[in-house]
């Protein structure tokens, strides 16, 4: 299961949301069932972020979501964010890693 999420900052919140963001990392690398989880900042818009996310399954993601550091960042982020994150779902069919 892979999940696809980007979020967009305020004017002149773009460092605090990049910093809420890049905090979750540590907490999420704890996470059994949380395969990838790489936070990028678009190059040609810094208000820009997306999370590219890989689950071992649906069972995963749910409890990734449940977890009290994904629930205070919602709560951290929330004022920081230009408009709500817009959160895509995908199966994966192929691919390389290396």
């Amino acid at each position: 299961m892979v999940v696809v999420a980007k979020l967009k900052a305020l004017a002149g919140k773009e460092d605090e949301l990049k910093n809420a963001l890049l905090a979750m990392i540590p907490q999420v690398k704890e996470e059994a069932g949380t395969l990838v989880y790489t936070l990028h900042q678009d190059a040609g818009n810094p208000a820009v972020f997306l999370f590219y996310e890989k689950y071992k399954d649906a069972d995963a993601l749910v409890a990734h979501s449940s977890t009290p550091h994904f629930k205070a960042l919602f709560k951290t982020i929330k004022p920081l964010l230009d408009g709500s994150p817009e959160i895509a779902m995908y199966n994966e069919l192929a691919g390389i890693t290396g």
